[in-house]
């Protein structure tokens, strides 16, 4: 597997175009994002709230691991991310517009949506969550660029089997969220196909 080299530019590119996805999700009537296209396939609102979950294992990590980290020198980052935390990012990236394989999610990570089915209320709760998490996370890159970032490391949500320095945590909940967002068009994809779109 050759070596991965992981920059603040991409990784922003990158979250914008997620923004992008989620905002036209956004315009998707509250029918649509609840229906299941299977009966154990999470809805769309299901996965947005599986991934403001996720984030909110690291959120904090990120936070402190930020503000202790001494500044650096001018100019942004270059991260080369090591050989075991770059197999693990493969494991999360999307190929194209399929995900490489299935993973059993763990309980903690389950999303339990509140409310009725079909509730606007819930839809916008799921969306504010999901713009918090992720906007969060933009602004630590953006603060990241000045830091010296190959110092501390964070302990993955699953705990120490995976440690990441930041711009290895930063880029595995990218990979994660374009996973998912993957996920996303597979759902939408298979309600057009059985013509509930």
């Amino acid at each position: 597997m050759p070596g991965l080299q992981v920059t603040p530019e991409n990784q922003i590119q990158r979250l914008n175009h997620i923004f992008n996805q989620v905002a036209h999700l956004q315009k998707l009537e509250p029918e649509v994002l609840y229906h299941r296209p299977r009966s154990k396939a999470w809805n769309v609102l299901e996965i947005l709230e599986h991934l403001s979950i996720a984030y909110s294992f690291y959120r904090e990590k990120l936070e402190t691991t930020l503000e202790t980290s001494p500044k650096g020198v001018n100019g942004t980052w270059v991260f080369k991310v090591r050989p075991w935390q770059h197999f693990v990012l493969e494991g999360q990236r999307p190929k194209g517009k399929k995900r490489p394989f299935k993973i059993k999610t763990l309980k903690r990570f389950v999303p339990y949506l509140q409310g009725e089915s079909g509730s606007a209320t819930q839809v916008q709760v799921t969306f504010n969550r999901f713009h918090d998490a992720y906007g969060h996370l933009k602004d630590q890159i953006l603060d990241s660029r000045i830091k010296k970032v190959g110092l501390q490391k964070v302990s993955s949500a699953i705990g120490p089997i995976v440690r990441f320095y930041l711009p290895e945590a930063f880029e595995f909940l990218i990979c994660h969220a374009e996973r998912h967002m993957v996920q996303i068009e597979e759902t939408l994809a298979k309600d057009q196909e059985m013509g509930y779109l």
